[in-house]
């Protein structure tokens, strides 16, 4: 193995087995700043939240990542714009198997969340999916294909169901100092 995995495995292992797991939000922070490739002034990262290969992660400005949610950089990036909301326990995959393939190949893509997207919880965005801006994703919903923005989307896989205000201009704050 070469110096800069072991490296990138090192500091998965230090961040999900035992710092991402430790009620200090301040320490979290510190140590998100140095590893993930962004992470805007006011965006949060509740306890338990997993990265694969955080070089990969990019999180705009107030996102907040709530408690227990997977961010998979593994061959792909995740962008996640400003101010929005990834829900407890969701899952953003960036990679996974083609299902056709003999040799079960490796199929990806970047996964893209525009500014104030609000993901419910326990939803999973497959590779290669962006949601655009305003976009609402229900809980457990599987985001299989694109969403448009401001769109309401349900089930599994994901559709549309309804259409958001695109009166929208919040900033999030959101800053426990325990989660």
């Amino acid at each position: 193995m070469n110096r800069r995995l072991f490296a990138g495995a090192v500091a998965a292992y230090l961040y999900n087995g035992w710092i991402g797991r430790f009620p200090s939000r301040r320490l979290r922070c510190w140590y998100l700043r140095r590893w993930l490739g962004n992470m805007g002034q006011r965006a949060g990262v509740q306890l338990g939240c997993r990265f694969l290969n955080g070089r990969n992660v990019h999180l705009g400005e107030g996102a907040v990542i709530n408690f227990g949610s997977l961010l998979d950089g593994r061959k792909h990036a995740v962008e996640i714009g400003h101010d929005a909301s990834i829900g407890p326990e969701a899952a953003l995959l960036t990679l996974g198997h083609d299902p056709q393939a003999a040799d079960f190949a490796d199929r990806g893509g970047v996964v893209r969340i525009g500014p104030r997207v609000w993901i419910g919880y326990r939803a999973i965005v497959l590779p290669g999916v962006t949601i655009g801006e305003g976009a609402v994703v229900a809980a457990g919903a599987v985001v299989t294909r694109d969403i448009d923005p401001f769109s309401i989307c349900a089930g599994s896989p994901a559709r549309p169901v309804g259409e958001r205000s695109r009166e929208i201009n919040y900033e999030l704050h959101y800053s426990p100092w325990l989660l």
